[in-house]
């Protein structure tokens, strides 16, 4: 983790930082807890006054899927069939290692299982963390139209946990920890008191990284029940993204004096690259290639492969034009973003424009 420049963004993120990289505590335990303080928000006049929220919240009210029989969960998933693997090689990061090269053709099915297990997992214990941030944020947010859009998403998230788990549970039969750096992402966002920076981590970040990588892995594979999983939560995180930036465009527009607004600019590019730097998959390294490269040459191994190019493109192509939308692009932290070659996404389509559609069909 690189040191964050502002002073401010650096006290926020050492707490995490300590216990998701050094103490591990994802990892230590089967449970952790994290101390989490937010004030709840009450509203004794019912105002609606937020006709954009109203009218999501109609729409997810609208859309909700059951997950026990929406998927046809009795449809068999072949996890290790050489003819059939769960991602092609081309997005097989490690491919360049002797141990993939060198391996049978079962050798490598079963990689690309382990690969897909671990990617689900993440993506289950991002869920989870969302599930939790959404409760939080429901309370704290002031608009009684965002609360009642925010409690169709505390039950999305329930679902996506729950479907998540049964795939990895009964279809893949494998489940790995959560990595450190996701760890250290939801645990700065539970235990910060601030609402809105709850809802920039999760709702602009997390959920913006979340419609990438799902599109993307949704494209590549050709397994259909994880299709269809995906196909499903692909559609809510749509409006959950759509909610972010609405609530946060009025707030930062209305309710930040500037240097808060710097703070969350700034905050939120460092936590932009924790997440760019998520899926270095460690814990395959120490399972199948410890003995044959370094951690340090695995990670330069998996940062310059062409799935993580992909990753980061469709990652940013989503968190940017959004960041722009809500105001925390400024000139100020434009150079910081042009050095990692990330402004060329800017001018993509940010929420609300971005439809379910647009996201399923997105090549």
């Amino acid at each position: 983790m690189d040191i964050p420049r502002n002073p401010r963004v650096l006290r926020s993120l050492l707490g995490p930082a300590w216990r998701g990289l050094v103490q591990h505590k994802g990892r230590s335990t089967g449970r952790s807890s994290i101390r989490v303080g937010v004030d709840a928000s009450f509203d004794w006049e019912y105002d609606r006054s937020f006709p954009e929220l109203a009218r999501l919240y109609e729409v997810a009210k609208e859309s909700q899927w059951n997950g026990a029989t929406a998927l046809d969960w009795s449809r068999p998933v072949e996890t290790r069939d050489p003819a059939r693997p769960l991602l092609p090689e081309s997005f097989v990061p490690f491919a360049s290692l002797r141990g993939w090269r060198q391996g049978s053709p079962e050798q490598r099915a079963m990689l690309t299982h382990a690969l897909t297990s671990w990617l689900l997992s993440q993506f289950l214990h991002g869920e989870q963390g969302a599930l939790f941030a959404a409760a939080q944020v429901t309370e704290a947010v002031p608009w009684l139209d965002a609360k009642l859009y925010g409690s169709t998403q505390v039950v999305d998230e329930g679902r996506h946990v729950e479907v998540f788990h049964r795939y990895l549970s009964t279809k893949l039969e494998w489940l790995y920890d959560i990595d450190d750096n996701l760890h250290v992402v939801i645990d700065a966002l539970m235990s910060d008191r601030r609402w809105d920076v709850k809802f920039l981590g999760m709702q602009i970040l997390i959920e913006g990284l979340a419609l990438g990588a799902f599109g993307m892995i949704r494209r590549l594979t050709t397994e259909p029940v994880l299709r269809d999983v995906l196909k499903n939560v692909i559609t809510d995180e749509a409006r959950h993204v759509h909610f972010g930036v609405a609530a946060l465009q009025r707030y930062y527009r209305e309710g930040i004096e500037e240097p808060a607004r710097r703070e969350r600019e700034d905050w939120a590019f460092e936590v932009a690259m924790l997440l760019r730097n998520r899926f270095l998959a460690r814990e395959l390294h120490g399972e199948f290639f410890g003995q044959e490269v370094s951690r340090a040459e695995w990670d330069r191994t998996l940062l310059a492969s062409p799935m993580m190019a992909l990753f980061r493109e469709t990652m940013f192509r989503r968190i940017v034009p959004n960041l722009k939308a809500i105001g925390l692009l400024s000139d100020r932290i434009r150079p910081r973003y042009e050095k990692e070659g990330l402004l060329r996404y800017e001018n993509e389509k940010s929420a609300p424009e971005l439809t379910a559609e647009d996201l399923l069909s997105d090549g």
